[in-house]
């Protein structure tokens, strides 16, 4: 890749800090949000086990100029990033490079099935959890007090409900915060037909209502609940509405199994990751598995060169090759009559007459 542009944010030049601080600075007007952050709540930070994670996971990623390039569109723009192309190139990974690039805490990870609703990525509600646990206390309070009928019913409140309430990884991405988080919505091409439709108008208005706390706004304005990074980790919600101040960075993976509706794609910035060259490969494995340029280079440019052969008869994943490179510096597979079938084990064919 070439030096960087001078507008670059993601893989731009300067600190951290001031790379975050030029996002800040070029906002578009129709991203300006006015979330309150709550002052109680600290989101993630660049420690811990997943921040880990991100970090170890986006610092291998190898990036091309057009991929820097529409990331930093999507950045300027506020807009969700839709990376198609085929299954293994990286596509995830990459919004956990721009994570780790710009230290914006663990990516929050939203997999898409079929079965997805847009609910489930902004909240879950354990209605039959709650209705098991009221009736418990029904038949403890029961056999506590023989021969006695309670009273009319017992009034509910937001401290009742709160404990079968969580966040979801597009719930927490837009908790009202100074600093963006990455969200990856992983597959979105597996979804049910309505999914990315009903995603446009919480996109746009970076917010979203749980009814379930807006029905008892009026005697419970404020409830404090959990979040995708933790359930014990809760977070005030008031009058059952959630604003964003800073919108999130949205990464949306897709394997082309379907079409989108224009209303979406214009919405989005649109990259398509091609398979990687001999030459990124090579970057790839020194990057992912720590290697110097020096050491050990002819242990496996025969393994990159066997993938990208193997590639042209069917798609091939990227962490095969890994795999295979990590079993050969392992020692495994050593002997010079079992390459053939160390081949064929670790470098399958995922699609094509040969898979």
């Amino acid at each position: 890749m070439d030096a960087a542009k001078d507008w670059w944010i993601y893989r731009g030049t300067g600190t951290v800090e001031e790379m975050r601080a030029r996002l800040d600075e070029h906002r578009p007007p129709w991203r300006e949000y006015k979330g309150e952050p709550d002052p109680e709540y600290t989101p993630p930070t660049t420690s811990g086990p997943a921040w880990d994670e991100t970090y170890e996971r986006g610092t291998g990623y190898v990036p091309d100029q057009a991929e820097v390039d529409a990331v930093n569109t999507a950045l300027y723009l506020r807009r969700p990033l839709l990376v198609t192309g085929k299954p293994g190139v990286g596509k995830s990974t990459l919004a956990h490079s721009i994570a780790a690039d710009l230290e914006l805490g663990p990516v929050l990870h939203w997999p898409v099935t079929s079965r997805s609703s847009l609910r489930d990525g902004l909240y879950q509600y354990d209605a039959i959890g709650r209705l098991h646990d009221a009736n418990l206390r029904h038949l403890e309070t029961s056999r506590g007090a023989p021969g006695r009928r309670e009273r009319g019913r017992p009034r509910s409140s937001g401290s009742a409900i709160a404990p079968y309430l969580r966040l979801g990884p597009l719930g927490t991405a837009l908790l009202p915060q100074e600093r963006p988080r990455v969200l990856l919505v992983d597959e979105i091409d597996k979804s049910d037909i309505d999914l990315p439709g009903d995603l446009l108008t919480v996109f746009e208005e970076g917010s979203f209502e749980i009814p379930e706390l807006a029905r008892i706004a009026a005697r419970q304005p404020k409830v404090r609940i959990g979040t995708q990074d933790d359930p014990e980790l809760r977070v005030t919600v008031e009058r059952g509405r959630v604003q964003c101040r800073a919108f999130p960075i949205v990464v949306l993976t897709s394997n082309g199994e379907r079409d989108f509706p224009p209303p979406f794609l214009r919405r989005c910035i649109r990259l398509h990751v091609e398979p990687p060259t001999r030459q990124k490969l090579t970057q790839i494995v020194r990057k992912r598995l720590k290697l110097d340029e020096t050491t050990g280079h002819d242990s496996y440019s025969d393994l990159v060169e066997e993938f990208i052969t193997r590639r042209t008869e069917g798609d091939l994943a990227t962490d095969q090759l890994l795999n295979a490179v990590q079993l050969r510096l392992s020692g495994a597979w050593s002997g010079t009559d079992e390459r053939t079938k160390f081949v064929e084990t670790v470098l399958q064919r995922l699609t094509g007459p040969l898979a």
